[in-house]
Protein backbone atom coordinates (compact mmCIF):
# COMPACT_ATOMS: atom_id res chain seq x y z
CA UNK A 1 0.00 0.00 0.00
CA UNK A 2 2.52 2.60 0.19
CA UNK A 3 3.54 2.49 -3.80
CA UNK A 4 -0.65 3.16 -3.64
CA UNK A 5 -0.26 5.77 -1.60
CA UNK A 6 2.55 7.15 -3.04
CA UNK A 7 0.68 7.27 -6.42
CA UNK A 8 -2.32 8.99 -5.07
CA UNK A 9 -0.81 11.78 -2.81
CA UNK A 10 -0.98 14.16 -5.27
CA UNK A 11 -4.97 14.02 -5.14
CA UNK A 12 -5.28 14.45 -1.05
CA UNK A 13 -6.54 17.80 -0.03
CA UNK A 14 -4.90 18.80 2.57
CA UNK A 15 -2.80 17.34 5.97
CA UNK A 16 -3.48 18.12 9.67
CA UNK A 17 -2.00 20.88 10.33
CA UNK A 18 -0.34 21.75 14.09
CA UNK A 19 -2.32 21.18 16.88
CA UNK A 20 -4.03 24.51 17.95
CA UNK A 21 -7.43 24.65 20.80
CA UNK A 22 -10.47 22.77 19.46
CA UNK A 23 -13.71 23.88 18.33
CA UNK A 24 -17.12 22.52 20.37
CA UNK A 25 -18.26 23.23 16.43
CA UNK A 26 -17.77 23.99 12.84
CA UNK A 27 -20.46 25.73 10.97
CA UNK A 28 -20.64 25.22 6.99
CA UNK A 29 -22.44 27.38 4.89
CA UNK A 30 -23.20 25.53 1.37
CA UNK A 31 -24.44 27.83 -1.10
CA UNK A 32 -25.54 26.68 -4.52
CA UNK A 33 -24.60 29.90 -7.17
CA UNK A 34 -26.66 28.33 -10.01
CA UNK A 35 -29.87 28.88 -10.54
CA UNK A 36 -30.66 25.23 -11.51
CA UNK A 37 -32.16 22.78 -8.69
CA UNK A 38 -29.40 20.32 -7.75
CA UNK A 39 -30.13 17.27 -5.53
CA UNK A 40 -27.50 15.12 -3.97
CA UNK A 41 -24.61 17.67 -4.04
CA UNK A 42 -21.73 16.06 -2.07
CA UNK A 43 -20.22 18.76 0.16
CA UNK A 44 -16.48 17.34 0.65
CA UNK A 45 -14.31 19.10 3.77
CA UNK A 46 -10.61 18.16 4.29
CA UNK A 47 -8.96 17.15 6.99
CA UNK A 48 -7.70 20.93 7.07
CA UNK A 49 -10.67 21.56 7.17
CA UNK A 50 -11.88 19.93 9.85
CA UNK A 51 -8.87 20.51 11.95
CA UNK A 52 -10.13 22.90 14.47
CA UNK A 53 -12.70 20.16 15.84
CA UNK A 54 -10.07 18.18 17.43
CA UNK A 55 -11.54 15.13 16.42
CA UNK A 56 -8.75 12.14 16.66
CA UNK A 57 -10.58 10.40 14.08
CA UNK A 58 -12.80 11.59 11.16
CA UNK A 59 -15.22 8.68 11.82
CA UNK A 60 -16.43 10.48 14.64
CA UNK A 61 -17.16 13.61 13.25
CA UNK A 62 -20.96 14.33 12.85
CA UNK A 63 -23.38 16.61 11.14
CA UNK A 64 -26.60 18.36 11.50
CA UNK A 65 -28.41 20.82 9.33
CA UNK A 66 -30.50 23.77 10.49
CA UNK A 67 -33.40 21.98 12.01
CA UNK A 68 -30.56 20.32 14.56
CA UNK A 69 -31.57 16.95 12.45
CA UNK A 70 -28.50 14.59 12.14
CA UNK A 71 -27.08 14.14 8.30
CA UNK A 72 -25.68 11.06 7.10
CA UNK A 73 -21.79 11.48 6.53
CA UNK A 74 -19.15 9.55 5.54
CA UNK A 75 -15.02 9.71 6.19
CA UNK A 76 -13.40 8.77 3.32
CA UNK A 77 -9.81 7.71 2.71
CA UNK A 78 -8.37 8.94 -0.22
CA UNK A 79 -4.72 8.35 -0.75
CA UNK A 80 -5.36 4.20 0.30
CA UNK A 81 -3.04 4.19 3.89
CA UNK A 82 -6.53 3.08 5.33
CA UNK A 83 -6.92 6.56 7.38
CA UNK A 84 -9.89 8.96 6.21
CA UNK A 85 -8.69 11.68 4.80
CA UNK A 86 -11.96 13.90 4.10
CA UNK A 87 -15.86 13.81 5.21
CA UNK A 88 -18.78 14.52 2.93
CA UNK A 89 -22.43 14.57 3.40
CA UNK A 90 -25.35 15.55 0.67
CA UNK A 91 -28.17 18.00 0.60
CA UNK A 92 -30.49 18.57 -1.91
CA UNK A 93 -30.35 22.30 -3.44
CA UNK A 94 -32.60 24.55 -5.46
CA UNK A 95 -31.95 27.53 -7.32
CA UNK A 96 -29.35 29.69 -5.66
CA UNK A 97 -30.40 28.33 -2.35
CA UNK A 98 -27.65 28.48 0.36
CA UNK A 99 -28.14 26.08 3.42
CA UNK A 100 -26.17 26.12 6.85
CA UNK A 101 -24.91 22.91 8.71
CA UNK A 102 -22.78 22.28 11.88
CA UNK A 103 -20.12 19.90 12.46
CA UNK A 104 -19.40 18.35 15.97
CA UNK A 105 -17.36 15.65 17.60
CA UNK A 106 -19.39 11.94 19.13
CA UNK A 107 -19.07 8.82 19.22
CA UNK A 108 -17.60 7.03 15.92
CA UNK A 109 -20.52 7.25 13.17
CA UNK A 110 -22.41 3.86 12.82
CA UNK A 111 -24.70 2.91 9.85
CA UNK A 112 -27.50 0.32 9.32
CA UNK A 113 -28.01 -1.54 6.10
CA UNK A 114 -30.82 0.99 4.77
CA UNK A 115 -28.40 3.60 5.14
CA UNK A 116 -25.98 2.55 1.85
CA UNK A 117 -26.89 3.95 -1.12
CA UNK A 118 -23.11 3.13 -2.74
CA UNK A 119 -21.17 0.33 -2.59
CA UNK A 120 -18.49 -1.59 -4.61
CA UNK A 121 -16.55 -4.83 -4.37
CA UNK A 122 -13.79 -7.26 -6.02
CA UNK A 123 -16.02 -10.49 -7.10
CA UNK A 124 -13.03 -13.25 -7.40
CA UNK A 125 -15.56 -15.99 -7.70
CA UNK A 126 -17.17 -14.09 -11.17
CA UNK A 127 -13.30 -14.34 -12.68
CA UNK A 128 -12.15 -10.90 -10.79
CA UNK A 129 -14.81 -8.41 -11.41
CA UNK A 130 -14.98 -5.40 -10.27
CA UNK A 131 -18.11 -4.08 -9.28
CA UNK A 132 -20.04 -1.01 -7.73
CA UNK A 133 -22.95 0.20 -8.09
CA UNK A 134 -25.22 3.35 -6.42
CA UNK A 135 -28.92 4.34 -6.13
CA UNK A 136 -28.92 5.09 -9.65
CA UNK A 137 -26.39 2.87 -11.78
CA UNK A 138 -24.18 -0.20 -11.74
CA UNK A 139 -21.15 -1.26 -13.14
CA UNK A 140 -18.04 -3.89 -13.38
CA UNK A 141 -14.67 -3.60 -14.75
CA UNK A 142 -12.58 -7.03 -15.76
CA UNK A 143 -9.72 -8.56 -13.92
CA UNK A 144 -6.77 -10.75 -14.95
CA UNK A 145 -8.59 -14.24 -14.61
CA UNK A 146 -11.05 -13.50 -16.94
CA UNK A 147 -8.02 -12.98 -19.76
CA UNK A 148 -7.53 -17.09 -19.64
CA UNK A 149 -11.04 -18.05 -18.52
CA UNK A 150 -12.05 -21.34 -20.66
CA UNK A 151 -15.73 -20.13 -20.64
CA UNK A 152 -15.74 -17.03 -22.26
CA UNK A 153 -11.84 -15.08 -22.64
CA UNK A 154 -12.40 -11.55 -22.51
CA UNK A 155 -9.05 -9.06 -22.62
CA UNK A 156 -10.65 -5.83 -22.06
CA UNK A 157 -10.45 -2.43 -19.88
CA UNK A 158 -13.57 -1.62 -20.48
CA UNK A 159 -16.64 0.01 -18.65
CA UNK A 160 -19.69 -2.47 -18.67
CA UNK A 161 -23.29 -1.26 -18.02
CA UNK A 162 -26.26 -2.78 -15.35
CA UNK A 163 -29.20 -1.00 -15.58
CA UNK A 164 -31.28 -0.90 -12.66
CA UNK A 165 -34.88 0.04 -12.18
CA UNK A 166 -34.42 -0.10 -7.97
CA UNK A 167 -32.70 2.40 -5.65
CA UNK A 168 -31.61 -0.82 -3.77
CA UNK A 169 -28.41 -2.27 -3.73
CA UNK A 170 -28.10 -5.17 -6.06
CA UNK A 171 -25.09 -6.72 -6.97
CA UNK A 172 -24.34 -8.84 -4.56
CA UNK A 173 -28.20 -10.81 -5.16
CA UNK A 174 -27.31 -10.76 -8.98
CA UNK A 175 -23.82 -12.44 -8.41
CA UNK A 176 -24.93 -15.15 -5.90
CA UNK A 177 -28.66 -15.86 -8.38
CA UNK A 178 -26.00 -15.77 -11.45
CA UNK A 179 -29.14 -14.63 -13.42
CA UNK A 180 -28.18 -11.02 -14.20
CA UNK A 181 -29.06 -10.96 -18.36
CA UNK A 182 -32.49 -11.33 -17.49
CA UNK A 183 -34.51 -8.68 -15.62
CA UNK A 184 -36.50 -10.26 -12.68
CA UNK A 185 -38.15 -7.12 -12.09
CA UNK A 186 -34.69 -5.25 -10.93
CA UNK A 187 -32.90 -4.50 -14.08
CA UNK A 188 -29.89 -6.66 -16.04
CA UNK A 189 -27.07 -6.48 -17.62
CA UNK A 190 -28.51 -5.91 -21.16
CA UNK A 191 -24.93 -3.99 -22.25
CA UNK A 192 -22.74 -5.89 -24.43
CA UNK A 193 -19.04 -3.83 -23.97
CA UNK A 194 -16.72 -6.92 -25.12
CA UNK A 195 -13.45 -4.96 -26.25
CA UNK A 196 -14.74 -1.70 -26.73
CA UNK A 197 -14.52 1.19 -24.58
CA UNK A 198 -17.74 0.35 -23.13
CA UNK A 199 -19.22 3.30 -21.24
CA UNK A 200 -16.24 5.56 -20.21
CA UNK A 201 -13.34 3.25 -20.93
CA UNK A 202 -9.77 5.02 -22.04
CA UNK A 203 -6.60 5.04 -23.15
CA UNK A 204 -3.82 7.09 -24.55
CA UNK A 205 -3.76 8.38 -28.22
CA UNK A 206 -0.79 8.18 -30.29
CA UNK A 207 -2.19 10.88 -33.02
CA UNK A 208 -4.13 8.01 -35.14
CA UNK A 209 -4.71 4.89 -32.30
CA UNK A 210 -5.63 4.62 -28.94
CA UNK A 211 -3.71 2.04 -27.06
CA UNK A 212 -4.91 0.32 -24.07
CA UNK A 213 -4.59 -1.72 -21.03
CA UNK A 214 -5.44 -5.33 -20.41
CA UNK A 215 -7.79 -6.43 -17.51
CA UNK A 216 -6.65 -5.07 -14.31
CA UNK A 217 -4.47 -7.06 -12.22
CA UNK A 218 -5.06 -5.63 -8.73
CA UNK A 219 -7.31 -3.70 -6.72
CA UNK A 220 -8.25 -1.49 -3.37
CA UNK A 221 -10.90 -0.15 -2.21
CA UNK A 222 -10.72 3.14 -0.57
CA UNK A 223 -14.27 4.37 0.53
CA UNK A 224 -17.38 1.44 0.18
CA UNK A 225 -20.32 3.79 1.60
CA UNK A 226 -22.85 4.53 2.58
CA UNK A 227 -22.32 7.88 0.11
CA UNK A 228 -19.81 7.12 -1.75
CA UNK A 229 -18.04 4.10 -3.62
CA UNK A 230 -14.18 4.91 -4.35
CA UNK A 231 -11.76 2.03 -5.36
CA UNK A 232 -8.11 1.80 -7.40
CA UNK A 233 -7.66 -0.80 -10.28
CA UNK A 234 -3.78 -0.98 -11.16
CA UNK A 235 -2.99 -2.12 -15.01
CA UNK A 236 0.46 -3.99 -16.23
CA UNK A 237 2.29 -1.31 -18.35
CA UNK A 238 0.80 -1.45 -22.14
CA UNK A 239 2.23 -0.52 -25.57
CA UNK A 240 0.72 3.83 -26.10
CA UNK A 241 2.56 3.95 -29.83
CA UNK A 242 4.32 1.83 -32.64
CA UNK A 243 7.88 2.79 -31.23
CA UNK A 244 7.97 0.96 -28.26
CA UNK A 245 6.90 3.95 -25.59
CA UNK A 246 4.87 2.48 -22.97
CA UNK A 247 2.70 3.32 -20.17
CA UNK A 248 1.70 2.25 -16.80
CA UNK A 249 -1.85 2.81 -15.45
CA UNK A 250 -3.39 3.08 -11.41
CA UNK A 251 -7.12 3.90 -12.06
CA UNK A 252 -9.04 5.27 -9.62
CA UNK A 253 -13.03 5.38 -9.84
CA UNK A 254 -15.51 7.22 -7.44
CA UNK A 255 -19.40 7.30 -7.39
CA UNK A 256 -21.68 9.15 -5.07
CA UNK A 257 -25.15 8.51 -4.10
CA UNK A 258 -27.82 10.23 -6.46
CA UNK A 259 -25.68 10.49 -9.37
CA UNK A 260 -25.42 8.72 -12.78
CA UNK A 261 -21.97 10.02 -13.71
CA UNK A 262 -19.18 8.69 -12.20
CA UNK A 263 -15.50 10.32 -11.78
CA UNK A 264 -12.67 8.62 -13.31
CA UNK A 265 -8.57 9.54 -13.04
CA UNK A 266 -5.69 7.65 -14.50
CA UNK A 267 -2.81 8.31 -12.97
CA UNK A 268 -0.30 7.13 -16.07
CA UNK A 269 3.10 6.83 -16.13
CA UNK A 270 5.08 6.64 -19.41
CA UNK A 271 8.65 5.37 -20.29
CA UNK A 272 10.31 5.70 -23.64
CA UNK A 273 8.53 9.09 -24.10
CA UNK A 274 9.91 12.61 -24.31
CA UNK A 275 9.83 14.64 -20.79
CA UNK A 276 7.80 17.31 -22.26
CA UNK A 277 5.45 14.92 -24.60
CA UNK A 278 1.95 16.08 -24.16
CA UNK A 279 -0.33 13.37 -23.60
CA UNK A 280 -3.79 12.59 -25.34
CA UNK A 281 -5.97 10.60 -23.20
CA UNK A 282 -8.98 8.92 -25.50
CA UNK A 283 -12.36 8.28 -23.31
CA UNK A 284 -14.67 5.86 -25.23
CA UNK A 285 -18.27 5.20 -25.71
CA UNK A 286 -19.21 1.67 -27.82
CA UNK A 287 -20.58 3.15 -30.78
CA UNK A 288 -22.74 0.04 -32.25
CA UNK A 289 -25.85 0.57 -32.36
CA UNK A 290 -25.72 4.03 -31.18
CA UNK A 291 -28.84 6.32 -32.78
CA UNK A 292 -28.46 9.86 -31.49
CA UNK A 293 -25.02 11.50 -30.73
CA UNK A 294 -24.39 15.44 -29.46
CA UNK A 295 -20.53 16.98 -29.21
CA UNK A 296 -20.91 19.78 -27.11
CA UNK A 297 -17.42 20.91 -27.69
CA UNK A 298 -17.71 24.08 -25.10
CA UNK A 299 -19.21 22.19 -22.17
CA UNK A 300 -16.83 19.12 -22.89
CA UNK A 301 -19.73 16.96 -22.80
CA UNK A 302 -20.47 14.02 -25.39
CA UNK A 303 -24.05 12.41 -25.30
CA UNK A 304 -25.69 8.87 -26.94
CA UNK A 305 -28.82 7.09 -27.22
CA UNK A 306 -29.19 4.16 -28.36
CA UNK A 307 -31.85 0.76 -28.56
CA UNK A 308 -30.95 -1.69 -25.75
CA UNK A 309 -30.76 -5.00 -26.77
CA UNK A 310 -32.78 -6.83 -24.03
CA UNK A 311 -34.90 -10.02 -23.43
CA UNK A 312 -38.18 -10.24 -25.51
CA UNK A 313 -40.10 -8.53 -22.32
CA UNK A 314 -40.27 -4.93 -23.65
CA UNK A 315 -37.23 -2.59 -25.83
CA UNK A 316 -35.78 0.04 -23.92
CA UNK A 317 -33.34 2.92 -24.45
CA UNK A 318 -29.80 3.90 -23.34
CA UNK A 319 -28.06 6.99 -22.82
CA UNK A 320 -24.04 7.14 -22.31
CA UNK A 321 -21.99 10.42 -22.00
CA UNK A 322 -18.64 11.65 -21.52
CA UNK A 323 -17.54 15.21 -19.50
CA UNK A 324 -14.40 16.57 -19.46
CA UNK A 325 -12.96 19.97 -18.34
CA UNK A 326 -13.88 22.12 -21.20
CA UNK A 327 -10.18 23.83 -21.14
CA UNK A 328 -8.60 20.16 -21.79
CA UNK A 329 -11.10 18.89 -24.96
CA UNK A 330 -9.15 18.42 -28.23
CA UNK A 331 -12.04 16.73 -30.30
CA UNK A 332 -14.72 13.61 -31.16
CA UNK A 333 -13.65 11.48 -33.02
CA UNK A 334 -14.22 7.91 -33.83
CA UNK A 335 -12.51 4.50 -34.14
CA UNK A 336 -13.40 1.06 -35.19
CA UNK A 337 -15.32 0.10 -32.04
CA UNK A 338 -15.51 3.48 -30.08
CA UNK A 339 -17.06 6.85 -30.02
CA UNK A 340 -13.86 9.05 -28.65
CA UNK A 341 -13.28 12.12 -26.70
CA UNK A 342 -9.50 13.39 -26.60
CA UNK A 343 -8.88 15.62 -24.38
CA UNK A 344 -5.17 17.02 -22.99
CA UNK A 345 -3.83 14.78 -19.88
CA UNK A 346 -1.96 17.77 -17.62
CA UNK A 347 1.23 17.94 -16.34
CA UNK A 348 0.54 15.72 -13.84
CA UNK A 349 -0.23 12.96 -15.62
CA UNK A 350 -3.69 12.24 -14.46
CA UNK A 351 -6.42 12.33 -16.92
CA UNK A 352 -9.65 13.44 -14.96
CA UNK A 353 -12.89 12.75 -16.28
CA UNK A 354 -17.01 11.70 -15.79
CA UNK A 355 -18.74 9.34 -17.20
CA UNK A 356 -21.81 7.48 -16.93
CA UNK A 357 -25.44 6.26 -18.44
CA UNK A 358 -29.15 6.53 -17.75
CA UNK A 359 -31.44 4.11 -18.61
CA UNK A 360 -35.49 5.17 -20.00
CA UNK A 361 -36.76 2.10 -17.77
CA UNK A 362 -35.51 3.38 -14.40
CA UNK A 363 -38.13 5.73 -14.38
CA UNK A 364 -35.46 8.53 -14.32
CA UNK A 365 -35.25 9.69 -18.11
CA UNK A 366 -38.29 9.64 -20.34
CA UNK A 367 -35.93 9.99 -23.53
CA UNK A 368 -32.97 11.11 -25.09
CA UNK A 369 -33.58 14.98 -24.59
CA UNK A 370 -34.33 14.98 -20.63
CA UNK A 371 -31.08 12.43 -20.64
CA UNK A 372 -29.41 15.04 -22.60
CA UNK A 373 -30.42 17.87 -20.14
CA UNK A 374 -29.05 16.11 -16.88
CA UNK A 375 -25.74 15.59 -18.37
CA UNK A 376 -25.93 19.46 -19.52
CA UNK A 377 -26.81 20.76 -15.57
CA UNK A 378 -23.98 17.81 -14.45
CA UNK A 379 -21.46 19.59 -16.58
CA UNK A 380 -22.59 23.10 -14.98
CA UNK A 381 -22.82 22.22 -11.96
CA UNK A 382 -18.57 20.64 -12.08
CA UNK A 383 -17.80 24.13 -13.51
CA UNK A 384 -19.78 26.03 -9.87
CA UNK A 385 -18.94 23.08 -7.69
CA UNK A 386 -21.16 24.33 -4.38
CA UNK A 387 -19.70 26.91 -2.47
CA UNK A 388 -18.41 26.57 0.86
CA UNK A 389 -17.33 28.84 3.50
CA UNK A 390 -16.17 26.98 7.43
CA UNK A 391 -16.33 29.56 10.63
CA UNK A 392 -15.93 27.96 14.00
CA UNK A 393 -17.75 28.35 17.44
Amino acid sequence: MTTLKSILAVALIGAWPASCPAASQLVIKATNKLQLARPSQTIELSSKQLQPLGAKSLNTVHVKDEAGKEVLCQAVDVDGDFKPDNVIFQADFAPGESKMFTLSVGKKVEYTKEDFKAYGRFVRERFDDFAWENDRIAHRMYGKALETWQGEPLTSSAVDVWVKRVPQLVINGWYMLDNYHSDHGEGADFYPAGDTRGDGGNGLWDGSKLWVSKNFVESHSLANGPIRVSFVLIYEPFDMDENGARASEVKRVTLDAGQNLDHYESFYKSFGMPDKTQLITGIGIKKKDIARKDIKAKQGCVTTWEPLKQDKKEASNLGCAIVVDPKLFVKSVEDKGNVLVLAKVPKDNVASYWAGFGWDKSGQFADYEAWAAYVDKFAQGLASPIEISVTTE
